[in-house]
């Protein structure tokens, strides 16, 4: 059977809805795709608000989308905004007030909850993918608001930066100067190498061989002027390109390259973006897959729906994230590897009786990778300052309710347990589902560092059972257990606490 379903981005210069068929011979294809030009960006980049008649157009839109679901009969859709919705000062409002005009609900992605789609989109694409990472690679995602790099080695995500160059953002600031034409190519191109520069001096240590590139603007042209439409251009090709789309005129590009002309400035910037960034990674080819927020939307959904099978490890990706960070602020890997691993054997033992689920194992697993990151602010309050540091540092592929999550059982392992309602409680401002996750993992976490107090990952093998009442760790080390079980008590009576299971250490060679 056939199923329909409906993408919606709600972008910073575009709106878009793509119409995807799920169940015939292909498992995912595209029917339609209706784009409308619309810069929200514009008014939210320089007021912190949509105007009144923005908000019209924008709903007039939608209600045209609606229209178009029916007649496709259009069985769900998910709609999302970006950073002109997600940087507008009354977003919940205005959101509220589109729903009620349009019956269409929009969810405002984060920062990173909107790379990690882009980023499920162009996995999506298959081989021009797997063919690009499969050696040094990093990719571009350029939007309206802002540009996200996340950097490949051997098809392991080694680092992701977000960085304030968005197309509309940087054409918004630069027109604010009152430059010339010709000034305004020049001051938009210094503004670029200066801010890809400092990311250069902090992230960048050697060549990278390919850069794959998304967005809404430059990509089309790379395919266009690619061999057989592939989406692949030399370095020196893709300047060549670009020399040609700056040499000409508005109408001549727009008509050159089939892009509205209001588009034409933002496919310049978009293309000075590639351009600087590849010669700052000495990138040998360039890759545009040809796809869109939208497809990621509708690759998530097949996803969750089963309807296609992940060829890519996605959470290993977090977690390279998550050891990046790590690596940043100096947090040690055996003991983040010790750590990880009594979670893991404790986490296995009772999700069942806790009710837990796969994605809480992967909270678990980030909070060890980051369990001591703030001892490199400082010795004291190790807990209060790891939070900090979480909360200020995307991770691709969590949302800001689920960094806040981890933050805090990587907060509630050094610190005192903040129980909600209590005054100043941070985590009170969590859903009561979130808030009562983050108790079970913090009791996980805390018995796994009691197990390895001293820091010196003294056991050589660990297995937990559940017997009754009783959770039985049963260690394994030849070597003195004296700091650990002066302080397991403690972590024993909050994990029993939180899941009425009482943790007891059973010695399997006993060593004074």
């Amino acid at each position: 059977m056939v199923h329909t379903f409906a993408a919606i981005d709600v972008g910073s210069f575009e709106l878009t809805m793509k119409i995807f068929e799920y169940g015939g011979k292909k498992p995912m294809k595209e029917i339609d795709c209706i784009a409308t030009g619309l810069s929200l960006g514009a008014d939210t980049y320089a007021t912190g608000k949509i105007s009144n008649e923005k908000v019209d157009e924008l709903c007039k839109v939608l209600n045209h989308f609606s229209q178009i679901m029916k007649s496709y009969k259009v069985e769900e859709y998910r709609a999302y905004g970006t950073s002109a919705i997600r940087e507008t000062e009354n977003s919940d409002i205005l959101l509220d007030l589109i729903e009620t005009r349009t019956g269409i609900h929009i969810e405002t992605l984060s920062n990173s909850e909107q790379r990690f789609l882009d980023y499920k989109s162009i996995a999506g694409a298959g081989d021009v993918f797997y063919n690009a990472i499969a050696g040094s690679a990093a990719i571009l995602d350029i939007g309206g608001g802002s540009i996200q790099i996340s950097l490949f080695d051997e098809d392991s995500l080694v680092s992701t930066q977000n960085l304030k160059l968005g197309v509309l953002r940087i054409r918004e600031r630069v027109e604010s100067l009152g430059a010339d034409p010709y000034r305004m190519r020049l001051l938009e191109e210094e503004l670029i190498d200066a801010q890809l520069l400092t990311y250069k001096k902090l992230f960048i240590t050697g060549s990278v061989k390919n850069l794959i590139v998304m967005d809404d603007y430059i990509s089309s042209c790379i395919v266009m002027k690619s061999t057989g439409g592939k989406g692949c251009l030399s370095r020196a090709e893709f300047e060549k390109l670009l020399e040609s789309v700056s040499t000409r005129g508005t109408f001549e590009t727009a008509k050159a390259f089939g892009v509205p002309e209001e588009k034409v400035p933002l496919l310049r910037i978009s293309g000075l973006l590639v351009k600087s960034l590849a010669k700052i990674l000495k990138s040998e080819m360039i890759y545009a897959p040809g796809v869109t927020l939208s497809d990621g939307i509708a690759y998530e959904f097949a996803e969750e729906k089963k309807i296609i099978k992940r060829e890519h490890d996605f959470e290993k990706d977090i977690i390279a994230c998550a050891l990046n960070i790590s690596r940043r602020y100096n947090g040690s890997r055996s003991r983040a590897e010790t750590l990880r691993q009594i979670c893991s054997t404790i986490f296995d033992s009772v999700k069942k009786a806790g009710g837990l689920t796969k994605r809480d194992k992967l909270y678990l697993d980030i909070a060890t990778i980051l369990h001591d990151c703030g001892k490199y602010i400082a010795m004291t309050e190790i807990g209060e300052r790891s939070y900090d540091i979480i909360m200020a540092t995307e991770i691709i592929g969590l949302n800001h309710r689920e960094r806040e999550i981890v933050a805090n059982i990587v907060r509630f392992n050094h610190s005192d347990f903040v129980y909600p309602g209590t005054y100043g409680a941070t985590a009170g401002l969590l859903d009561k589902n979130s808030y009562i996750t983050i108790a079970k993992l913090t009791a996980i976490l805390r018995v796994a560092n009691s197990l390895d107090r001293s820091h010196k990952q003294k056991m050589k093998e660990i297995k937990a059972t559940v017997d009754g009442r009783e959770l039985l760790l049963k260690v394994d080390t030849p070597q003195t257990f004296l700091l650990e079980e002066a302080f397991f008590p403690e972590a024993a009576d909050f994990f029993e606490e939180i899941y009425s299971i009482k943790p007891v250490i059973v010695r399997s060679r006993d060593n004074v």
